[in-house]
């Protein structure tokens, strides 16, 4: 059994950036790269860490703009998701990762799409956590953040709620039927992130940019029929969100993906830590890694 005192937490300087990761297992086994989501960090990964470095070597980066990394402002760093992109694919290049598996929560599924699409050759497995690629993923909240994208100065309503404490909480708590599971920690940090100084900015850059990420799923799709990785999907199914009709749409492109709809919601670790930690361990050793 591996504790969480196998984890240590490192910097780097990608173009100029500091980037914080947390590393955990042994240096010569598979890696698995886990990608977070909004308005998480790597934190997020703190409990699944410890389950798969018994077996695995992890790497969990923050982005730019999140957690422990640093957040330059929107006038010396592009927050946009080819930004992030190139940012985590900088970081995973100079610690010399070459090979790996990705875990994919949320935010980290677009960078983890774009890191995937340019070097194809480089990814082993794929374990998707209601990261969405397919249009009948998104919920009915995205039909407010669309009119954001077409008009965002009309529109500062969306992304205020976006940003709220009453949205951060219910980001980890709506859908779920075991509240008790869920430590309040995590979104009164994740709010106290999302009021620091500059972080409107960068947020409202990201929200904007997100719709890059919708008009992206046809060719991330073409992407999984072309590559055929192996993938495993484990959802949330009661994320409102990023709804689970996301899940069982990677099986139109990926037929041969194995798909869990889990009784959690869109930050399904907070819940189902374990039975995600089983489903990963078994995949992985199914498919050799």
């Amino acid at each position: 059994m591996s504790t969480s005192a196998t984890t240590t937490y490192r910097r780097v300087t990608v173009d100029g950036v500091g980037v914080f990761y947390r590393e955990a297992g042994p240096n010569d086994a598979p890696t698995i790269v886990l990608l977070h989501g909004f308005p998480s960090s790597s934190r997020e990964f703190d409990t699944l860490i410890p389950l798969l470095a018994t077996r695995y070597h992890l790497i969990a980066p923050d982005f730019p703009g999140f957690g422990q990394s640093d957040a330059p402002p929107p006038s010396s760093y592009a927050y946009t998701f080819d930004n992030l992109a190139k940012t985590i694919n900088g970081l995973l290049e100079q610690v010399q990762i070459d090979k790996y598996a990705f875990y994919l929560h949320d935010y980290g599924g677009p960078v983890g799409f774009r890191i995937m699409s340019a070097h194809p050759g480089r990814l082993q497995a794929l374990i998707i956590q209601n990261a969405n690629a397919y249009e009948e993923g998104l919920g009915a909240k995205w039909a407010g953040i669309a009119r954001y994208w077409a008009d965002p100065k009309a529109h500062p309503e969306i992304f205020d709620a976006l940003v709220s404490f009453t949205a951060t909480e219910q980001r980890h708590t709506l859908g779920t039927s075991h509240p008790e599971r869920y430590n309040p920690d995590a979104w009164t940090d994740e709010y106290a992130h999302l009021s620091r100084p500059g972080q409107r900015e960068i947020q409202a850059d990201l929200l904007y940019d997100y719709r890059t990420n919708v008009a992206s799923y046809p060719a991330w799709q073409a992407w999984l029929r072309e590559h055929k990785p192996p993938t495993l999907v484990v959802w949330g199914r009661n994320d409102p969100s990023f709804i689970a009709p996301g899940a069982e749409g990677f099986k139109r492109d990926a037929p041969d993906a194995e798909i869990h709809l889990l009784d959690a919601g869109h930050f399904a670790l907070d819940e189902r830590n374990d039975d995600i930690a089983g489903l990963i361990l078994t995949f992985l050793a199914k498919h050799s890694l």
